[in-house]
């Protein structure tokens, strides 16, 4: 039989140490580079982060401020390297005091305590509920996370004081009534200067009244009193409309009744100047022919006087007969002629 050549063994070389093997048949390194991978992974995954529109984010490095990131997909680096704090220094926060509005979204909008912080003393020591709203924006966002370590409870504190110092200096019926304008200006002075000098990195926009009345128990009191001074006005708004509607009235007809007056007594004055005008003409011309001027004065009168008088018989005194005379023709009475 043939047989085939032997070849030589390979050579041996010697062997690593040997890992045990999953039960799968995949050694425990290549589980641990795969898990370290994933966590590698998932550690970039988690330095992604979004910035809103109307907010900027404050980047921490170990702790310490490194700046501010504006909107937008940024990256931090993962593993508690980085720390970014996302603040909405374009939208107006509010904080109410007195009352809550359902569905807020800010932590320090409204406090759980609302009537404790909403009742007030006056300047003349009467009680009110004073209810009011204030707005603000961040405008340091630094400032804002680092001066102070809980800026919007500090905030509702400093406003809850000036509040109460202003309420404290007027009465009860400023603040109920003509006072309100008085009460908010001076409130957002008072707050923004200190504000300012704490160095808060806010921007107080805006303090507003809401609901101001008394307490409960005297509350329908103070209503009727309210009531009492509408009516007030009300009659002396009347009182006022009567006024101005009667007094003018007679002003003009007494106005008109001294024009009237006026009037004829210079009509009088006109009319008598004319009497001796003409007279002291008569005159002149009877001191010159006294027959003539008187015989003229005659006639002229009887010639204004008898076409006034109607038809007359005018009979002779030696006329012996009277019936011849009913035949003459009725008298007609004509139109004096103008004097030449």
């Amino acid at each position: 039989m043939n047989q085939f050549p032997r070849f030589p063994d390979p050579p041996q070389f010697p062997r690593g140490p040997q890992f045990p093997s999953l039960g799968g048949g995949l050694p425990v390194s290549l589980v641990l580079a795969a898990a370290l991978l994933v966590a590698l992974v998932a550690g970039l995954a988690r330095g992604v982060y979004t910035v809103g529109p109307e907010s900027v984010g404050v980047v921490q490095r170990f702790g310490k401020f490194i700046g501010t990131v504006g909107p937008g997909l940024r990256f931090k680096l993962p593993f508690g390297i980085d720390s970014v704090t996302v603040l909405p220094v374009k939208r107006q926060l509010k904080m109410e005091f007195g009352f809550g509005t359902s569905g807020a979204t800010q932590r320090d909008q409204f406090s759980g305590d609302a009537k404790a912080e909403s009742d007030m003393v006056t300047g003349d020591l009467n009680a009110a509920h004073v209810e009011w709203v204030v707005q603000y924006e961040i405008s340091d966002p630094e400032q804002f996370l680092f001066n102070h370590r809980e800026p919007g409870p500090t905030l509702r504190d400093f406003s809850e004081s000036v509040m109460r110092e202003v309420i404290g200096d007027r009465t009860i019926d400023e603040v109920l009534t003509i006072g309100r304008q008085g009460i908010e200006n001076e409130a957002i002075t008072n707050l923004q200067q200190l504000v300012a000098e704490l160095h808060m990195g806010l921007r107080v926009q805006q303090v507003q009244l809401k609901n101001v009345y008394p307490p409960r128990p005297v509350q329908q009191a103070f209503e009727e009193v309210n009531r009492a001074q509408q009516e007030r006005e009300q009659m002396i708004n009347q009182a006022n409309g009567e006024y101005n509607k009667v007094v003018p009235r007679a002003s003009g007809e007494a106005q008109r009744q001294l024009s009237e007056a006026e009037g004829y007594a210079l009509q009088r004055v006109n009319e008598a100047k004319g009497d001796v005008a003409r007279f002291s003409a008569l005159l002149e011309q009877y001191e010159k022919a006294p027959e003539v001027t008187r015989q003229r004065l005659y006639l002229e009168t009887l010639g204004e006087v008898l076409p006034k008088l109607g038809g007359k018989v005018i009979l002779d005194a030696d006329a012996k007969q009277f019936l011849p005379l009913m035949n003459v023709q009725p008298f007609v009475p004509q139109a004096p002629q103008p004097r030449k």
